[in-house]
């Protein structure tokens, strides 16, 4: 049986409330539910903060006993060298997932720090995109 987490970073905890023309109208918390019944072999831990320590410290936690990590950094992404140095650092690979298609937004969020120290990227499937990343994991 496969061990996977979701890390989420900030403003994550606000989906289902925050801008649902982008980010849709389900918190998390309910998805993460359908998640545990649609893959009832695998281990799914979530975890989700707003403060860049936090999630490293999640990272190094993680990153040496599981299967995958499954990485939303928001807005991190975009400016967090030190996630970057993380996820190089540990032994467990790391998908990053982005509910919104970032290139297609504003300018700085073109630029992932995440991007190559992750072995995979979803960008802009919705929540499908954790669907992906989990398919990902079992797949290999």
């Amino acid at each position: 049986m496969k061990s996977i987490i979701i890390i989420n970073g900030p403003n994550l905890n606000l989906l289902g409330k925050r801008e649902p023309e982008i980010y849709g109208s389900v918190s998390f918390e309910e998805y993460f539910l359908g998640l545990r019944k649609k893959y009832p072999k695998t281990i799914l831990h979530y975890f989700q903060s707003n403060h860049e320590g936090a999630i490293i410290d999640k990272l190094h936690e993680f990153g040496f006993e599981h299967d995958g990590i499954i990485l939303n950094a928001g807005g991190y992404s975009h400016t967090s060298i030190a996630i970057g140095d993380a996820i190089k650092g540990i032994n467990t690979p790391v998908i990053e997932v982005h509910i919104s298609n970032t290139l297609e937004r504003e300018e700085f969020r073109h630029f992932s720090y995440l991007k190559k120290p992750c072995i995979q990227s979803f960008i802009g499937q919705g929540l499908n995109g954790y669907d992906m990343a989990i398919d990902y994991f079992l797949s290999v």
